[in-house]
Order: structure tokens, then sequence, then C-alpha cells
């Protein structure tokens, strides 16, 4: 990296929330100023730094200098340090406060102020009180920069350094040099590795219980992000050895210590692990062990639903609406709306063109006509959406329907339940164990719940595995839905969704008036090439769709040639190849652009999967506003890293959404994720067309791969 030092003359922009500046600063020995870019904390004009990082052309602002890593320089001349203190920097010290100063003490001025700031009441203006202010706030500057140089001598960037100040203040190095693990689980962004580099920095041993503690705890909570709800004591230990490299009976001991704590639950008295539908007992030091919060989730869960199955009901119906329906419902949906109104909780489930959406629409107007208030929810925006457009019920998300709180937490609880006496929830498989918990404390406790999915998709991404544990169980009706009707029948995608399920290889269109194509190619840069003229050319041209808002690119991963990252930048360039660009580490926004939510954000009212357009961007200010289908969000520099482009997403992040057109590119490459149940639920996410772009031995690989990925759940036995 390149060093240079320099005096900030004009701070341009700066965000509060986490530094992020856009300064000029005068260079030292150059006699020239230069556009400084990056996270500075409390920057101010007078401040001198010494800078490390790297020049860059912007295409709109020209050059400048991107900050990576800084220290705060005391100016030295009597000049520099009256700019500083006539800036502002120190409370009670303005620009005629100041010149009085360094015209009484000279170059010595800021020596003064620390060793005996007493001395500038020898200043004329300065009393008590103001002495009081001033000391106050110089005080808190020193403070600030002792932090700051101490992190980043540890290895944190001044990003993730603002962070830590704002998380802990002034107490933030004593914090760090106590328990340096704890950045990783405070502070978003900073995983274990970095926390380990600081606590090796520090001193820490490797062999050491704080270490072994934090590690675990790490590996613990990284089962998550794979779906587990909790690991088996010995695959624990393995991984933690692997991660840790210390010997497993500092693990095994640490293990027991965390339970005293209550930081996890060994759970012994655990009923099993489910993963493959059957119920295995627990083998050989296979004891689970839950993250406490995902042991709390999962027993609630099971409570809950059992609970609501054996509960009297708030109102018994005798088919109010059987008259009505029995004209436009087959016998299996006939079935399955009667179970519903006989039974507490209830599963529908069905695949594509079984007219899962009919029964919903007749289930809606039956409790209506039954005098029931009823409340429609789903995971995602858009599949709240299709809901509303189906029964012309308001339906909302889950997040939103549970009214989300300061902080992230739900309005609606237990103590202070939803005014409903029927809940329907659409796309079930997708919600994860602890949203599952959240929802069911807000359920009246006389309350039905019907839960509408398609067992055969991908279960959610967040832990646990709801829909297949439920039906798993055998303790809670389930409705089948397996009769596909005649205006779905002439749909190639829907017969061959129902073949990929089955084992068979699908029938492809072979004719322009199809909606179901398979196009060979085996080399990853032509499949690309092949993707981006389909999206930008030949599907608007023969299907008259929009290239971004109708057209989604699926892919089964994030990197490689034909991942999520290199297919956003190259459809990017050729959807959308605008020049107002706001940079983001390795990725650049531009209006226009097709993003996605990545994490929830409560303070924004966004979350994880909302798809929206860029709408208008600020590239100096480093702030841009996004239009989603519930208004428009406006982004700072501080959440820019909670957005990605969404020009192509992976298979996982297109649940629950549906989209006119799917282009799917599925290579021998993507071997890890070549899996029946991956590829049934990309098929199923289009309506009008689905394009497979491949070679014929990754699709019968795909085909051919029936075993999914094995959850660690107990929910289906703790519901027995």
């Amino acid at each position: 990296m390149i060093e240079l030092s320099g005096q900030i003359e004009r701070i341009t922009y700066t965000n509060e929330e986490n530094g992020y500046t856009v300064a000029r600063v005068a260079i030292e020995g150059s006699g020239e100023t230069a556009t400084v870019v990056g996270f500075l904390h409390e920057p101010a004009p007078g401040t001198t730094l010494r800078m490390r990082g790297e020049w860059t052309v912007h295409p709109k602002f020209g050059q400048q200098f991107k900050l990576e890593e800084y220290e705060t320089v005391t100016p030295k001349t009597a000049s520099t340090i009256e700019r500083y203190l006539s800036a502002g920097a120190v409370k009670g010290i303005g620009p005629a406060t100041a010149r009085l100063i360094v015209r009484k003490f000279g170059a010595d001025s800021l020596e003064v102020m620390d060793r005996d700031i007493g001395r500038l009441r020898e200043i004329s203006g300065i009393g008590r009180k103001r002495l009081a202010q001033i000391k106050q706030s110089w005080e808190s500057q020193k403070a600030v920069r002792e932090v700051m140089l101490f992190l980043q001598g540890n290895g944190v960037s001044p990003a993730y350094a603002a962070k830590v100040y704002r998380r802990y203040g002034a107490a933030s190095v004593a914090v760090v040099k106590k328990n340096p693990y704890r950045l990783a689980n405070d502070i978003q962004g900073i995983g274990f590795a970095t926390a380990d580099h600081i606590a090796g920095a520090l001193g820490y041993p490797r062999d050491g219980e704080q270490r072994a503690e934090a590690g675990l705890l790490y590996t613990l909570e990284r089962c998550v992000d794979e779906g587990h709800v909790f690991l088996p004591a010995d695959e624990l230990v393995i991984r933690g050895v692997e991660l840790l490299e210390i010997d497993e009976n500092v693990l095994r001991r640490v293990l027991s210590n965390l339970e005293k704590r209550g930081r996890i639950v060994i759970d012994r008295s655990s009923p099993g692990r489910v993963g493959e539908r059957v119920p295995k007992p627990p083998t050989e030091g296979g004891t689970p062990i839950y993250p406490l919060r995902l042991y709390e989730c999962e027993v609630r869960v099971a409570q809950r639903l059992r609970s609501l199955s054996v509960e009297p009901l708030q109102r018994q119906l005798d088919q109010p609406a059987g008259a009505l329906l029995s004209g436009r419902l087959g016998d299996e949906q006939q079935r399955a709306v009667k179970a519903a109104f006989e039974h507490g909780v209830t599963v529908i489930t069905g695949g594509p063109g079984t007219g899962k959406t009919t029964v919903i629409d007749a289930l809606v107007r039956g409790f209506s006509l039954g005098g029931l208030g009823v409340l429609l929810a789903a995971p995602t925006g858009r599949a709240a959406k299709r809901m509303t457009e189906a029964t012309g019920r308001e339906a909302k998300t889950i997040h939103r329907l549970l009214e989300v709180g300061p902080g992230g937490g739900f309005k609606r609880t237990r103590e202070n339940p939803l005014d409903a006496d029927v809940l329907i929830v659409d796309e079930i498989s997708m919600v994860d164990v602890l949203l599952m918990a959240a929802l069911l404390d807000a359920l009246p406790a006389r309350a039905r719940l019907v839960m509408v999915g398609d067992a055969d998709q991908l279960p959610s991404v967040g832990p646990g595995n709801i829909l297949a544990d439920v039906i798993a169980a055998g303790s809670i009706p389930v409705a089948r839905l397996t009769q596909v009707y005649r205006q779905e029948q002439d749909s190639r995608i829907v017969s061959g969704a129902y073949d990929i399920i089955h084992g068979r290889l699908p029938q492809f269109s072979a004719d322009e008036e199809g909606d179901f194509y398979f196009i060979e190619q085996s080399e990853p840069d032509r499949v690309v090439g092949l993707i981006a003229t389909l999206v930008r050319e030949r599907i608007p041209a023969r299907f008259g769709l929009d290239p971004v808002e109708e057209v989604q690119v699926l892919t089964p991963m994030n990197r490689g040639a034909t991942g999520t990252s290199h297919l956003n930048e190259t459809l990017q360039q050729v959807l959308n190849p605008s020049t107002a660009v706001l940079e983001q580490g390795a990725r650049s926004f531009r209006p226009g652009d097709k993003v996605m939510q990545t994490r929830n954000n409560y303070d924004l009212d966004v979350f994880n999967g909302d798809i929206g357009r860029v709408t208008r961007v600020d590239s100096e200010a480093s702030e841009l506003v996004v239009s989603f289908d519930t208004g428009e969000v406006a982004y700072g520099a501080e959440s820019l890293e909670e957005l990605t482009l969404a020009y192509a997403i992976t298979v996982h992040k297109s649940q629950g959404s549906e989209f006119p057109a799917v282009v799917l590119p599925l290579l021998t490459q993507h071997y890890m994720l070549l899996q029946r149940n991956l590829l049934y639920t990309a098929v199923t996410r289009g309506k009008r067309l689905v394009v497979i772009v491949g070679s014929r031995k990754a699709l019968s690989m795909a085909i051919g791969n029936d075993r999914t990925q094995e959850r660690n759940t107990a929910l289906a036995p703790r519901l027995r």
C-alpha cells in the first residue's frame, strides 16, 4: 500500500453512523490537495493523518486516494495547531480562542493541553465552566485516538474500528483486551479468524480455555448456516479440533463448562435425530448439542403445535361453504378444505398445478362465511403478493404480520397475540425454526393454523426443516394434492417438474410455442455468453418479456464462472451499462440495477431475499435508494454491504418467488449442489418459460441424486 501524510482541509461528506468520509486533504511535501475516501472516526478539518491505501480513479469524480488504514498525528507547527483547534474538533474552542491559545503557547499548545490543561485559564474568555467543557472534550478525543490506534495496530480495519468504538465506547480497549473473541459475536463483519488474530497478537494461548470456548461457540453457530438446529457432540468436537488445532480433551472439558454457564444445551433426553424423514436414535457420543436459542425455539415449536392440535377450536364449522365450493373443487381439494375446517393444525402440500392457491382461496371464503377472522401470511413479499392477488384479501410477510419492533424484536407475542381465529401460511417450507417459534408464540391458543407448501422443494435457508419434520412426525393431519389440473397439463414446465422429482429425464419443448427448453453447452464461458444473449435479446424478442423485471437467472452456486458473482457482473454490463456508479468493495451499483437484500434489517424494514431496483445513486455521499414492492428505501454507506446485485441469484434465494421466465446454468462444476430437489425448486420458479443451459451429464447427475443434505433436527420426534 502507498503511505501518505496530510492535513484535512475540508470535509465534503461524512456518514455519522459509520464514519464513511469524503475529504480534501493537503498532502504533505507535495503542495497539492487530494480527495481521500474511506472510514474516519469523527473527522475534522485541521486533523493531520498518516494514511495507507491506494490511488483509484472514480468514473465521475476522477482520482481519489482510497483509505485502508490511518492514524491521527499530533500537529507540530503553530499554524497547523491553530487550524486544528479552529475547526471545532474540541468543544469550547472556536477560531478566536484557538488564535489566542496558539499566540500564548505556540507550537507547545497541544502539549500544554495534555500536561496541564488548567493553564488555559490564562487565556481571556476561558472560565471554569468553559475549561471543564474543553477538558471533557479533549480527554474524550484522547481516548478515541488510543482506541483507534490500538484496534488498527491489532489488525482491525478503520471501518470495523469505528463499529467497535460505537459498541463499547471508551471501554473498547479494556473490553477487547479482556476478551477479543467477543468481537466475532458482537460486531457484524468481524469473524472468528480476525478475533483469533487479535487474541494471538495480545498473547492469548492457543490452547487456552477462552479460545476453545470461543471456537466451539463459533462452530456451533456456523451449523445454523448449514440448516442444522444442533450438532452431535463428536461432530462438534471434530470440527473444533480442525478449526483450533488443539487437543480434543480440552474441547470436551470446555463443553461441560459452557453447559454449566447456560451457553449451550446438551440434550441428553433428546428423542433422536431426524434427517431422512425417519427418526434415528443418537449414536454413541452423538448427544445433540444446541445453541441455547435454537433449543428453546425447537421445543416451543413442538409444544405449540401439539397444543394447537388438541385445544378446543374457537368455533366448529359444519362446512358452511360446502355447497358453494363443491362445484369448483376436486376431491383432493375438498378433503383438504374439510381437514382445515375440522382440525386445529393442518398441512396442505402439493406440487405445481395441483391447486394449492385455489384451496387457500376456498379456505378464506369458507372460514369467512363461518364468521371466523382470517389472517394470511407468507415468508416473502412476493409470495404474500400472490396470496393477495389470489384471494382478494391482504396478505403480509410474516415479519410484518408480527410487527417488528425496535432492535428487531416482534411486538406480537404470547402477551400481545394476533387478532385471528385462523392463520393460513403459504410457502411454509421456507420458514425456519426461529421464525416459526415467533409465529406460533403470537397465535391465540384456540386459533386454527393451516400450513401450505411443497414438501419436495428445498428446505428453509435458515435452521430447521419445518414442513418435512411436521409431515414426518405423522401426528398432524396432512392433505396431499396430487392431481394436476387441465390448465397446467399442457405445460412442459409442470410435467417436467414432476418428471424430475420422480427421477425421470423431462421432455423438453421442441418448437417455438413451448415453455421448457434445454440448450446443450458444457463450456462455462460459452454458457455465460449464451445466458447473456438469451436474457438481453432472444427471450425479450420471442416472448415479449422485460429482461430485468421478468427474466431471472438462477444458479446453484455463488462462485465460479457460472456463479452469481460473475453472472451478475456480466449481466449488469449487458443490461444496465450506466456510467453513474457507486462502488462498494468489489461491487458497483448503478441506477436501474436489480438488487437483493441479503439479511434482515429491521431499521430499514427490509428483509433477507427482498428484490428491488436502484432508483437513485449519490456516488460522492456513498448512498443510494432502492424501490421495493413495499416502497423506497434509502441506503447509507453503513448498510450497502447488505445489498447485492440480483440479475442472477442462487436457487436457495429464489424460494418463495415466482418469475415469468427462469434461466438456469447447469454444469458438472456444480457437482456439490447437483441435487434433485434443487433442480425441481429451480424449475418450479418459472411460470411462463424455463431455459436450462448446460450439459446433459449435469442434468442426469442432478436428477439421479435424490439424497438431500441431512439436517440435524429433532422436531418430528418431539411432535410424536
